[in-house]
């Protein structure tokens, strides 16, 4: 069947809105209506919530129904399912596993956290320690991970742990999806410099997952994993935004608003970090088209070393602009949000929060490493613990 071109979305749209309308149609079952009909992402499969349409459409679908007051399903609360999950089930999940998490996880119903760091395995994310056994038609999980996010709104998690310690470290992992209700799953707040604790501790304790959750083959859970983690890389530092959207924009107006804060060197700065703000959005404009050829490759490291490092300095330079009043922090009330907000809040905030972008998603000196060897084609760093089975490697 012919994939539907741009005239044809719209006039699933306004099908859509017609037998849905958006003024009077409670937000879940339009949003369900949405996933049914094929509009939630349209380069899915048809009846996993797409019609098998060109990715590079689905903006022809939102601004349809936005401009028609439609709600959405409030991706930044549910973006790990969204941008990590997703993907990775719609790649390895069994056909019963995209029918039953892909509506629920879409319509926002059920939201999602990763469990792949540990306290000993961050950026050597590979050296993982969390132990999965077989028992039966079960998995016995136990272990530690950390740096967790929204882990106490979660449903379910995408869990790497080792099923193989006499494997090497990257062949011994296996890709599970665990109940966060589940008996054994204990989170604790891991509270931040911000003062909030928007990241977890989540305790694994004799955690049953049945055979029928895991994704993939046993043992090739680290071939799934890079799925999820370049997803995760493109979806931090390639998303959609407008001209001066993100960290740049509070900085621009402050700059426009206030001129009595101006100098001559915190003027050529902010041209070279709007310049580079301009150029990163272009960059990741270019690397979603890209994606309607295929997955993500190693380019979204590229885009995300960029988000961090940018987000670093446009926050300084912030701060530095408003003198005394960039030294305020408004709030250091203990909190465990829903979602960061990094425009919402003060330049506090967002000075200290961006201090984290470095290290989530992958740490900028991994980050290099990938974009060297993969991307620039340099040689591959010696790594003498590739063919040393993971119980015997020095810890």
């Amino acid at each position: 069947m012919k994939a539907p071109d741009a005239a044809e979305l719209r006039r699933r749209a306004q099908d859509l809105l017609a037998a849905h309308p958006a003024a009077t149609t409670d937000r879940t079952d339009f949003l369900r209506a949405r996933f049914d009909a094929g509009l939630a992402w349209v380069h899915y499969p048809a009846g996993l919530g797409g019609l098998d349409a060109p990715r590079s459409l689905q903006p022809v679908v939102d601004a349809e129904l936005a401009a028609a007051g439609a709600p959405d399903n409030d991706p930044r609360r549910i973006g790990i399912g969204l941008g990590m999950a997703a993907p990775t089930i719609l790649g390895y999940g069994t056909d019963e596993q995209k029918q039953r998490f892909l509506r629920p996880l879409w319509v926002g119903e059920e939201v999602w956290c990763q469990l792949f760091s540990e306290p000993g395995a961050g950026s050597d994310l590979a050296a993982l320690g969390t132990r999965a056994v077989r028992d039966g038609e079960d998995w016995v999980v136990d272990g530690q991970k950390v740096w967790t996010s929204s882990a106490h709104l979660a449903r379910w998690a995408i869990l790497i742990a080792r099923t193989d310690p006499d494997q090497p470290k990257h062949l011994g992992i296996s890709y599970f999806i665990c109940d966060m209700t589940d008996p054994g799953v204990e989170v604790r707040p891991l509270r931040q410099i911000t003062g909030e604790a928007e990241f977890n501790e989540v305790f694994l304790t004799g955690v049953r997952i049945p055979d029928s959750r895991r994704l993939g083959p046993v043992g090739e859970g680290w071939k799934v994993a890079r799925t999820t983690l370049m997803n995760e890389r493109v979806s931090i530092g390639g998303a959609r935004i407008p001209r001066e959207g993100g960290m740049i924009g509070p900085v621009a107006r402050t700059w426009r608003e206030r001129p009595e804060l101006r100098t001559h060197d915190l003027h050529q700065r902010l041209l070279t970090l709007w310049v580079e703000a301009e150029v990163a959005r272009l960059t990741g404009t270019r690397l979603r088209q890209q994606l309607v050829a295929g997955q993500p490759g190693p380019e979204g490291s590229g885009m995300k070393l960029s988000f961090a490092r940018l987000n670093q300095e446009i926050s300084g330079l912030e701060v530095e602009l408003l003198g005394e009043e960039g030294l305020l922090y408004s709030d250091w009330t203990m909190r465990r949000p829903e979602l960061v907000d990094f425009t919402g809040r003060d330049a506090g905030y967002r000075y200290l929060r961006s201090k984290g972008n470095s290290i989530e998603g992958g740490t900028s000196e991994v980050l290099l490493n990938i974009v060297a060897e993969r991307v620039l084609g340099l040689p591959v760093e010696p790594r003498n613990d590739k063919d040393v089975a993971w119980k015997d490697l020095a810890r």
